[in-house]
């Protein structure tokens, strides 16, 4: 299993109520089902404000990129696109690995699937 970590900040102006309905009525709905193995998605209060923290679980790196492909080939995730982009100033992203101690390990994927 390996898991992906997304991070995106906010341009200041954005309100961060604003992109989370968006997100959470045209894009989640989304990517869900497609993506599977939703572990979380998160805003921050302390540090660096403005930002928002995703992570999604994949068997491996091929399934990620199956899975992402099939997004970006869906019309509706891609109408969400054009409304969240212009809010988000930098996106990071990285791949993490479990380590062998992790309870997600050994969780079965099936379990995060919707």
């Amino acid at each position: 299993m390996i898991v992906e970590e997304r991070i995106y900040t906010l341009h200041t102006e954005v309100q961060l109520k604003d992109y989370l309905h968006i997100y959470e009525t045209e894009g989640l709905v989304v990517q869900k089902p497609i993506l599977g193995g939703f572990l979380g998605y998160f805003h921050t209060d302390i540090g660096t404000l403005n930002q928002l923290v995703h992570l999604w679980a994949y068997q491996d790196l091929e399934d990620r990129r199956v899975r992402r492909e099939r997004l970006h080939e869906n019309e509706q995730w891609l109408g969400c696109l054009r409304k969240i982009r212009p809010m988000i100033k930098t996106m990071e992203n990285r791949i993490m690995y479990p380590t062998s101690f992790s309870p997600l390990r050994t969780m079965p994927l099936a379990l995060l699937q919707d």
